[in-house]
């Protein structure tokens, strides 16, 4: 049964998460206006498609796209697209879905690499509402692109530590507030429903949402 992160849970995902992205190696950075949740190696591809863990793993990848494209609309990056369709990447395996920003659109940033990082956490976090824990493996290209984006600005590994901390907390307590769970809610039930939805949809329950709340 899947239950909210408990301050436990969310403390120890916070430690492996870290390990997690020390044990990486720079890879060539994927397209900044495309954030995806990948297929873990060990996914039974033959479980039916109206299976309850197929249904629990597709409901995942919707929260996890949703937290990408709340997020963006946070940072001000508008969205091109949203889905949960599987599809193959450009390196080898399969993405679950996507989040893919409108290029060129993005409003003034005073920290567009801490903006692109928040970005790109918001996908495990979220799913990790749903789940109960942060799912890595999962989330392995965006891990990977989050710690090729620190590089460029930590001078050390203690200060690469310390950079990882304070935005995967941030990316934390910007998902938690009430409004933004909301957005991410209906959002997943779009999804759901449409299997893929406009950027403008995503905008809308966005506003939505915020204005509700």
């Amino acid at each position: 049964m899947f239950q909210s992160v408990s301050k436990r849970k969310r403390s120890s995902g916070l430690r492996g998460l870290r390990l997690h992205l020390q044990q990486f190696k720079l890879v060539p950075f994927p397209s900044p206006c495309r954030f995806t949740n990948r297929m873990q190696p060990d996914s039974d591809s033959t479980t039916p498609d109206n299976s309850p863990l197929a249904t629990q793993r597709l409901r995942a990848t919707a929260y996890h796209e949703a937290g990408h494209a709340v997020m963006a609309m946070i940072v001000g990056r508008p969205v091109q697209k949203l889905t949960i369709a599987p599809g193959n990447l450009q390196t080898g395996g399969i993405r679950l879905g996507a989040c893919e920003m409108k290029k060129g659109k993005a409003k003034a940033s005073n920290d567009w690499l801490e903006d692109s990082v928040l970005i790109l956490l918001a996908g495990m976090v979220s799913e990790a509402h749903f789940t109960g824990e942060y799912c890595q493996r999962g989330a392995t290209q965006d891990l990977l692109a989050v710690r090729q984006l620190l590089n460029q600005r930590a001078g050390n590994a203690r200060q690469l530590e310390r950079l990882q901390r304070r935005l995967l907390d941030k990316t934390e307590h910007l998902l938690a507030d009430e409004s933004i769970s909301q957005a991410v809610e209906r959002i997943v039930e779009e999804l759901l429903l449409k299997t893929t939805i406009s950027g403008r949809a995503v905008q809308h329950f966005y506003d939505q949402a915020t204005q509700d709340t």
